[in-house]
């Protein structure tokens, strides 16, 4: 397939509840999306970068730039036997994983939609037709609007809780939370708030049988990891600091965690994250599909990412409607009453765009042409 021309969306779409974390507090999503065309068919990618680089060090504006004036560059004009192609051309690129896997993961699209294939068929996926689901609830303005949310969560029939958590709302917050819910699957996710002086306090949540604490300590840090995970009980679950198959080499070696959050941006697209994968799969680690309130290109992909076989927990997939008045795609990701998503067998990722209400929430759009690469 020749990459004929890729297309650049900014959107800015307002979230239906704020989502806070450790480092900030959102509002409203700045998402670009990648269309990448050949022989009149689109392939569509999302480019999950936060507004401000506090997740990892990209976000929107920088990672607009990265792929519209090194990425999209190095793809566009170029003749691919596969998608799995994409990866080395951009590799030389340090870092700016989102910006690079948001356009490998539309190459992906295309070449399903070319096969006439679903994309979790084309990326080797199908080992299940329905997806388990958890949901990420950030942290509120109080411990009973926390309780409340969780409940409505639920009473949906989502499988598991995950917690945001961060220094001052942390023990006395999940002893409250366990204390209601005795016998929910519950997670606690720290996006690097502490640091190894606090072992004392992350090891008081041993009591609590949570399923995983994920990244705990620095965003960049394995070794520290694996230090604290030797003093807990509580397996912890790695993420920011898992960028690479390598890099999840290196923690199994150390004994750095015993769960890794696979994020297809932050790994940089499928071909990489698959690699990633094989390897937790090889050394007995289970891996869950984590999210980055994407809008549902984002979230398609994710769909087809968790039904690889190692994906035996369930993760941040969730619904549409628990982030958006209205999605980019139609009909939008729904849950079943039993908190799983059934996997579509439509060719690419699975749905239709709504290219309506899409240029609708579009505040910017740039076209890389074979022949300006």
């Amino acid at each position: 397939m020749k990459i004929e021309r890729i297309v650049l969306r900014q959107l800015r779409m307002p979230l239906v509840h704020f989502f806070e974390t450790s480092f900030s507090r959102t509002y409203e999503r700045n998402i670009i999306i990648v269309e990448v065309v050949s022989e009149g068919v689109s392939g569509w990618g999302e480019i999950t970068a936060g507004e401000h680089p506090f997740y990892n060090e990209e976000w929107t504006a920088a990672a607009w730039t990265i792929a519209h004036d090194y990425v999209a560059p190095r793809v566009a004009g170029k003749a691919l036997s596969s998608a799995e192609d994409v990866y080395p051309l951009t590799k030389h690129i340090r870092g700016h994983n989102m910006a690079r896997g948001g356009v490998e993961a539309a190459v992906w699209d295309l070449q399903a939609r070319l096969h006439g294939n679903p994309l979790w068929k084309e990326i080797g996926g199908g080992a299940r037709q329905e997806i388990p689901c958890g949901v990420s609830i950030g942290i509120q303005n109080s411990i009973e609007e926390l309780i409340g949310k969780i409940e409505t969560e639920l009473a949906a029939g989502y499988q598991r809780i995950k917690m945001k958590m961060k220094p001052g709302w942390d023990v006395d917050v999940i002893r409250r939370v366990r204390e209601r819910f005795p016998k929910t699957p519950l997670m606690a996710d720290a996006n690097s708030a502490y640091t190894l002086g606090d072992a004392g306090l992350l090891k008081q949540l041993d009591a609590f049988g949570l399923t995983m604490i994920e990244q705990p300590l620095a965003h960049d840090d394995i070794i520290d990891h694996a230090e604290l995970q030797a003093q807990l009980v509580t397996p912890i679950c790695l993420d920011e600091c898992i960028r690479t198959a390598h890099h999840a080499e290196q923690a199994i070696r150390l004994k750095a965690g015993r769960i890794v959050n696979i994020k297809l941006g932050r790994i940089g697209g499928f071909g990489e994250a698959k690699r990633l994968h094989d390897v937790c799969q090889a050394a007995g680690i289970p891996v869950w599909c984590g999210g980055m309130l994407e809008a549902g290109i984002g979230r398609a992909h994710n769909i087809a990412l968790a039904t690889l076989p190692n994906f035996t927990m369930p993760g941040d997939v969730s619904a549409s409607k628990r982030y958006w008045k209205r999605d980019i795609i139609e009909p939008e990701v729904e849950t079943t009453a039993h908190g799983t998503i059934v996997v579509r067998d439509e060719p690419g990722f699975g749905y239709a765009i709504d290219h309506d209400f899409m240029r609708h929430v579009t505040v910017r759009e740039e076209t890389v042409s074979a022949n300006a690469a």
